[in-house]
């Protein structure tokens, strides 16, 4: 990258030139003699790029610069003139993905290497050397300067070519996106019917499966239709043939995805087995599965994962030139960059690099199962990407959200300034957007994101989960007196617009994370955050209800919660647990044992505190029947019994077939009062994420002990992706009401 400016705009940046320049006011005194020119073929990018110079240059300074179109014949062309794109002399001497900003004798020159990239040559412009700061859809920055000079040499080949923030901010706001210099979509240039996880849709399950079980995985001695053979030369057939009529019907596509679904429930037949023990993966069958599809295409790129059980590369096969390998760091400890924490998967990036794979970089940035909850994995993102780059990754795809979450607009921004130029110090960027996006206050989110990050890196320990809660949190780096800090910081920066609107929506929309982990807490009951302050918890849940809304939030996870259910859901906790439960305190015993969650104490299910909605938060887990009896200590009477039980499919959590409520005076002969049915019978179209209430009737009972078994499925049906695994039924608090 080659850049020289002196100017006399706000700024001066200074760097060696190997190329002559030549100092080019453009606008002096709020008026200019300069014109902007389009070729005279210059297609939609160059004319929106030419206008959006025309646009800002008028905001910056005042002055109106006219468009005009370039024709050969203009003996004029090269006096006073600010050329876009095609229009530049050099226009055709750029490298592939370069971007190019310059004067000299001309004028002022600003182009990319296509009419897209010269779209977001113009934003570079306007943003390195004019000082405009975009910073979401609806906010931006933007100087007031009288005049502008320029001494310009810039060029600049990204080392990131493909650049994606997995962001509604960039995908519903195509502007936004070209100012950013992201892509607009997901997986630019893919047969959007096979992007990832394709394999169910070649062959779908409903077509072959009841007259083919031989092209799906064998899984313990079983055919399931959760993977495919892919030692079954039919298989590859199917596929090659698909392949090839979807990019008949698309043909303006050159990538499509030939790559495992979901699970790991892949073939372990005699054949795969045998080519994945000498290749030393899974990834052994899928790679010599998809060279073969790559070579009957070899004018396109056909993709694939390196991906949970095939993300080691295999020993000997080598990927095919046209075979673009996507490896996924799904696994990595979000809490430390993955150099220091994620080795494993370090391991695998430098292997698949030493093969000379074509790579792309799937990378996690947010906690799938708490859209809104703090998530300190900021200061990751710079030293992640660095780790990417210096192994010849030259596409990566930050998959955040999508949807609005913590610190939507700040981390979005900062992920595409990253992307873009790896090498910006991460502090100063974090007070860049602070500064500008939350004013006076932006001192204070920053101090809460910093504080947030050396808090979690004082538990070296801690394992930053994207499928984890923040409740994990609640007894280390996200504990009381944290909760407590972070609330002061916001309400001090609250206090500092405190009649300002706007800035009050946005310290709100910073501050949604806080007020979700805040309410989470407040389901432990502790003293702190008492149920008992119902005064302060509907402040909160009102504050952080109107916040979310106004940031257009619609779902808090991965699994599709939608905000009104949690919020539904939570006011109705707020209602129960405030009611007198005769159970609590009370001594468990379990038939069963429980597994691995909640610290595998039976008296989760009696503690006061209730289940959210992740698995990680207060539920007791049974891979088992969950068989329960609860000793009040002595004859209470009482007219109904309960229990919750979560369900998240995705990771085989279900609902119970039923559920057993029986009384028992003496603890050894107990007599049956109902049994309540799963109102919602597990299939395809399920919830994937919700939490159920089971009951007993409503009578007049009197008893000392109390016993509620819930009927675990055991192994969920055969077209679910963890067929022929353990099902998981997740329970907490059993409540006896007067």
């Amino acid at each position: 990258m080659r850049i020289f400016i002196s100017c006399v705009i706000c700024l001066v940046f200074v760097f060696s030139s190997l190329a002559q320049t030549t100092k080019q006011t453009i606008i002096e005194n709020g008026k200019s003699q300069y014109t902007i020119v389009i070729a005279s073929h210059a297609d939609t990018n160059e004319t929106k790029a030419a206008h959006a110079l025309q646009t800002y240059l008028q905001k910056v300074s005042g002055a109106m610069l006219k468009v005009v179109e370039l024709h050969d014949g203009d003996k004029t062309k090269y006096l006073r003139k600010i050329f876009i794109g095609q229009s530049c002399p050099e226009y055709q001497t750029l490298s592939h993905h370069a971007y190019s900003i310059k004067t000299n004798e001309y004028g002022l020159q600003i182009c990319g290497n296509t009419t897209y990239k010269t779209l977001e040559s113009v934003y570079v412009f306007l943003e390195d050397f004019i000082g405009c700061k975009f910073l979401a859809p609806q906010v931006e920055f933007i100087p007031r300067k009288k005049s502008i000079q320029l001494s310009v040499d810039y060029v600049y080949d990204p080392k990131v070519e493909t650049r994606t923030v997995h962001s509604k901010l960039f995908y519903d706001n195509p502007e936004f996106a070209a100012k950013r210099r992201v892509t607009t979509s997901g997986f630019p240039g893919f047969v959007q019917e096979a992007k990832v996880h394709s394999f169910h849709r070649f062959m779908p399950e409903k077509t072959f499966f009841a007259s083919h079980p031989e092209y799906y995985a064998l899984v313990r001695g079983r055919r399931l239709p959760t993977q495919l053979c892919l030692s079954n030369d039919t298989v590859y057939h199917i596929i090659r043939d698909s392949v090839e009529a979807l990019f008949k019907r698309f043909p303006e596509c050159g990538v499509i995805s030939v790559s495992q679904d979901d699970n790991t429930q892949y073939c372990t037949c005699d054949r795969c087995a045998a080519f994945d023990a000498a290749e030393g993966s899974p990834s052994g069958t899928m790679i010599r599965l998809v060279n073969r599809v790559a070579k009957a295409f070899p004018d396109k790129t056909i993709s694939t994962l390196a991906y949970q059980y095939t993300r080691h590369a295999p020993k000997h096969l080598r990927p095919e030139k046209n075979v673009l390998i996507t490896l996924c760091s799904i696994e990595a400890d979000r809490s430390a960059p993955i150099a220091e924490k994620s080795k494993d998967f370090e391991n695998d990036l430098k292997e698949w690099s030493s093969v000379g794979a074509t790579l792309q970089i799937w990378d996690y940035t947010t906690q799938f199962t708490n859209f809104l909850a703090p998530f300190p994995n900021i200061e990751t993102l710079k030293p992640n990407i660095n780790l990417f780059v210096n192994n010849n990754a030259k596409w990566i795809f930050e998959q955040h959200s999508h949807n609005p979450s913590e610190l939507f607009e700040l981390r979005s921004w900062l992920m595409s300034k990253l992307l873009w130029n790896p090498s910006l110090d991460y502090q100063t960027v974090l007070t860049e957007f602070t500064d500008a996006y939350y004013g006076k206050s932006g001192s204070l989110v920053k101090e809460y994101i910093n504080d947030l990050h050396r808090s979690i890196q004082s538990y070296p320990k801690f394992y930053l989960f994207l499928y984890g809660d923040p409740s994990q949190g609640f007894d280390t780096w996200l504990n009381e007196e944290k909760l407590k800090k972070y609330n002061t910081l916001f309400d001090e920066a609250s206090a500092t617009y405190a009649y300002d609107t706007t800035m009050q929506q946005r310290i709100n929309a910073a501050r949604i994370g806080v007020d979700f982990a805040t309410l989470e807490y407040y389901r432990l009951n502790r003293p702190g955050y008492p149920m008992t302050d119902i005064q302060g918890l509907n402040t909160r849940i009102n504050r952080f209800e109107k916040a979310a809304k106004h940031s257009n939030v619609k779902i808090i996870n991965e699994m599709g919660l939608p905000l009104d259910d949690y919020l539904h859901a939570y006011n109705t906790f707020i209602q129960t647990s405030s009611s007198e439960n005769l159970a609590k305190g009370s001594k468990v015993t379990l038939k069963y044992k429980p597994t691995k969650y909640a610290r595998e104490d039976p008296q989760t299910l009696t503690d006061g505190a209730f289940g959210g909605w992740s698995f990680y938060a207060n539920w007791l887990g049974f891979l088992d029947h969950m068989d329960a009896t609860i000793d009040l200590g002595e004859e209470k009477s009482f007219s109904q019994i309960s229990i919750n039980f979560l369900q998240v499919t995705n990771h085989v959590v279900f609902y119970p077939l039923d559920v057993s409520f029986e009384i028992s005076h003496d603890g050894i002969n107990f007599e049956k009062v109902s049994v309540a049915e799963n109102k919602y019978p597990l299939t395809k179209e399920s919830k994937i994420n919700e939490i159920q209430n089971f009951a007993s009737a409503k009578k007049d009972m009197k008893a000392r002990f109390v016993r509620v078994i819930g009927n675990n499925m055991k192994s969920p049906p055969y077209w679910h992706h963890a067929a022929g695994t353990g099902a998981w039924i997740f329970a907490d608090e059993i409540v006896v009401e007067k």
